[in-house]
């Protein structure tokens, strides 16, 4: 059997390669798998009329550079709604979907819990950026739960382009138009993993409400993980054997 053609998206924070490094060896050769960069920190400043479809063309040019007319697209928190827009926008294109606790998934059917952490976030815009992070992160997670801490010494030098990131998917998520009807005619498999430990206000209420949209839609739950120590990074082995099981099941529907 070939090959799986995977493009992995990381979140806003760190980058693809050192986001997906575990994953990536965990699949082995079972997986040709592009780690793709944001496309929101390919300049020095992150773009004023940054939108998510700057994300999903950066996909599509990824997938065509490798030659690849269908892939599996997976997506964690800001690379989660950047695939969720591919999916929407460019369904043709995609075998599966794999969503890592994606930041946002549309403005439509949010219950209150959910409408209170977005009124939350939204507050974050005024903190200076050495305050934006640490909230930022707090919120990410189910209350009580402790602040994994920042790593010891200097700050690499890609973290400064973050506040600026942060801030710019927090834009586009105040107006961009995630098309539901679009979604709920994606007849491909989706995969949602979920941290038991994360917000479950902000992710757990995703989830529910992907549920309801998607025709075909798995939900897993990995009990002590949270938005910072999400599967990818730190149940890899686990997530990997999920999502061989997801792309065998696509492609089985749907053959290259």
């Amino acid at each position: 059997m070939a090959p799986f053609r995977v493009i992995l998206l990381p979140g806003s924070v760190l980058p693809a390669d050192l986001a997906y490094s575990a994953l990536s060896a965990a699949l082995g050769s079972d997986a040709l798998v592009v780690a793709k960069q944001l496309e929101v920190y390919a300049t020095n400043e992150a773009p004023s009329d940054f939108t998510l479809d700057l994300e999903v063309a950066g996909v599509l040019r990824e997938a065509d550079a490798h030659g690849w007319e269908r892939f599996h697209l997976g997506g964690y928190s800001g690379g989660g709604a950047a695939a969720l827009a591919v999916a929407a926008r460019h369904p043709e294109r995609l075998s599966s979907l794999a969503l890592l606790e994606p930041a946002w998934a549309g403005r439509w059917d949010q219950s209150p819990a959910e409408q209170a952490v977005w009124r939350a976030y939204d507050r974050l815009d005024a903190l200076p950026p050495d305050r934006l992070l640490p909230e930022f992160m707090r919120l990410n997670l189910k209350p009580g739960v402790e602040l994994p801490p920042l790593p010891a010494g200097d700050a690499p030098p890609w973290m400064a382009k973050r506040p600026g990131g942060i801030r710019a998917f927090m834009r586009t998520f105040r107006t961009y138009d995630l098309d539901r009807g679009a979604l709920a005619r994606f007849d491909r498999p989706v995969y949602y993993a979920l941290g038991g430990l994360s917000n479950p206000d902000q992710f757990g209420e995703i989830a529910a409400r992907l549920n309801r949209v998607f025709p075909d839609f798995r939900l897993d739950v990995f009990e002590g993980l949270h938005h910072f120590n999400p599967p990818h990074r730190s149940a890899p082995e686990r997530l990997a054997e999920s999502l061989r099981a997801l792309w065998r099941r696509a492609e089985a529907a749907w053959p290259h």
